[in-house]
């Protein structure tokens, strides 16, 4: 299943980005409105890069579930409050976990066509805000129906096919033959595969502190931590996790995943500036990669954790290249399963595969991720002196996403 949509990039540049440390649900960064940590990122991705504020021509953000009272004006708050002049329009994208693909899709297409030359792109998630909700009492509570929900509990519920993620990863592992003892070697190795590049991830990070984020005639914004500390710049679900401690712990869907080697529920965000190649030469920039091609891919909804492979066989077509010709991939583990699923379907070889830990150990902010694996993706390449990298995920409902990268 390769059918979908795409596009190849001649000229368009990631320039560089930065993330918070991603933090536990309820944990430190808990109070924080997804608003503000975009527009910590989007300060800090300007100051990383040496691009100017004042020069960007559209902001693209991306943000899953609505968690707080002005989410209405999220990407524009971000660019305003980032700099961004009052004139540059700003964009909202929402496509499940692709979300965060998305803001650099959208980005390389409105610099092909010619639209911008130097474009902020933020992926900002607050799982922790998520709300308790009720969508049926505008006209008053009828006797025996006043119902309040977990919108975080009840959006992970396909209800096309009744299904919830958990499920489909389950469904997958049925399908692909994949046993609880394979997911939890799986999830022992994303946590160690995390603990060993802590210092690494630590490249890509910059601390969230209470600050205040001014902006000349309008009212202030803020991120206020917790009493007692100082800074954040971690992540905090990674910790030594030893497969005898997966191995006790119950399913979680009636299969064989688990809270432990499933993806960890957190709160973070990320930023990048991606620009076109005469902003990189007349600036003198070197970038952290250059945009090659992307695509984005259908599959059926009670199976939606298999959607990166045929995303990403899609893509490596389109580029005109093979599977071999890829040095590394970063796919985002929703699920142990998923990813063992899409790992055997494209016979993928694991020593190229999130080699620094994966969202079972890092976490998965929805509306981040795909801005993080893209940052993390080429950083690897550079690290490492490889040329390719493609940074993929799954999506509920039922698609792939794929971005190919080359430094």
């Amino acid at each position: 299943m390769t059918k979908g949509i795409g596009a190849t990039y001649d000229d368009v540049w990631l320039a560089g980005g930065v993330r918070t440390g991603f933090a536990d649900f309820t944990s430190v960064l808990a109070d924080i409105s997804p608003t503000d940590l975009g527009i910590k990122v989007a300060r800090e991705a300007y100051k990383a890069t040496g691009l100017a504020p004042a020069e960007t021509d559209m902001v693209v953000a991306g943000n899953m579930a609505q968690s707080s009272f002005d989410a209405y004006f999220l990407p524009r708050h971000i660019g305003l409050y980032a700099g961004v002049p009052v004139e540059v329009p700003a964009l909202l994208v929402h496509r499940l976990c692709g979300t965060g693909f998305e803001t650099v899709i959208q980005a390389a297409d409105a610099l092909t066509l010619g639209k911008a030359a130097q474009i902020l792109c933020v992926g900002t998630e607050s799982m922790s805000r998520n709300p308790v909700a009720a969508y049926t009492h505008r006209n008053g509570f009828k006797m025996g129906q006043v119902e309040f929900k977990d919108f975080l509990w009840e959006a992970t519920k396909d209800t096309i096919s009744s299904t919830s993620m958990g499920d489909t990863a389950e469904n997958l592992a049925r399908k692909y033959n994949i046993s609880r003892d394979e997911v939890d070697d799986f999830a022992a190795q994303s946590f160690a595969r995390a603990l060993d590049s802590a210092e690494f991830r630590a490249g890509e990070m910059v601390p969230v502190v209470s600050e205040t984020f001014a902006l000349e005639g309008y009212n202030d914004r803020a991120i206020r931590l917790p009493k007692g500390i100082d800074s954040f710049a971690m992540d905090e679900h990674v910790r030594p996790t030893p497969r005898d401690i997966l191995a006790k712990l119950r399913p979680a869907f009636k299969g064989v995943q688990t809270g432990g080697n499933s993806s960890a529920v957190v709160d973070g965000a990320a930023a990048a500036l991606v620009v076109n190649g005469k902003v990189l030469r007349d600036k003198g920039l070197t970038p952290l990669a250059r945009v090659v091609a992307a695509d984005i891919v259908g599959v059926p909804p009670e199976i939606m954790g298999i959607g990166p492979a045929p995303a990403i066989a899609a893509v490596v077509k389109r580029a005109g290249l093979k599977l071999s010709d890829i040095d590394r991939f970063e796919i985002n583990e929703a699920f142990g399963a998923q990813y063992l699923a899409v790992e055997r379907e494209l016979g993928l070889d694991r020593n190229k595969v999130n080699v620094n830990g994966g969202a079972i150990a890092l976490g998965h902010p929805l509306g981040v991720t795909g801005v993080r694996l893209c940052i993390t993706v080429a950083r690897e390449l550079k690290r490492r002196g490889l040329k390719r990298g493609i940074a993929s995920a799954c999506i509920g409902g039922g698609q792939g996403v794929a971005i190919l990268l080359e430094v």
